[in-house]
């Protein structure tokens, strides 16, 4: 396993345990993207990635995230197949009504996060990379 794989899945185990806290894994110039979904936007930098998160949190209610598949794609790239749950806080439909599947793309340099793509719909995270589940 490489080491590139270790540190998402330890970016995941952190995650799926509710602590958003730590960032000690991302760049400080780091990129974070929602490319689809309701509120689609990039962000650059940590703060910028906390602003990112903190807005999309902010729409849910108990929202949670679970890692299904891990896969290196590249000596750069791990992509994450994941479940999420939660209820929109102002139409009240779950996320599993929506969609319920996503994916992250990590790319990762100098062991460090420097781009973090973060899928709200698995199958637009495939098509993106040519890829097929």
């Amino acid at each position: 396993m490489s080491a590139n794989l270790d540190l998402v899945r330890s970016i995941y185990a952190a995650w799926e345990r509710g602590d958003l806290s730590e960032s000690d894994w991302a760049h400080p110039e780091i990129e974070y993207v929602i490319p689809d979904g309701p509120a689609p936007g990039a962000w650059g930098g940590l703060s910028g990635m906390a602003e990112g998160v903190r807005t999309w949190l902010t729409a849910w209610q108990g929202f949670r995230c679970e890692a299904v598949e891990f896969r290196e794609l590249d000596p750069e790239r791990v992509l994450v197949l994941h479940r999420y749950e939660g209820q929109g806080k102002s139409s009240g439909l779950t996320l599993g009504q929506m969609h319920g599947e996503g994916a992250s793309l990590f790319t990762v340099r100098g062991s460090k996060v420097v781009r973090n793509v973060f899928y709200l719909d698995r199958d637009t995270a495939l098509a993106d990379l040519g890829l097929k589940e």
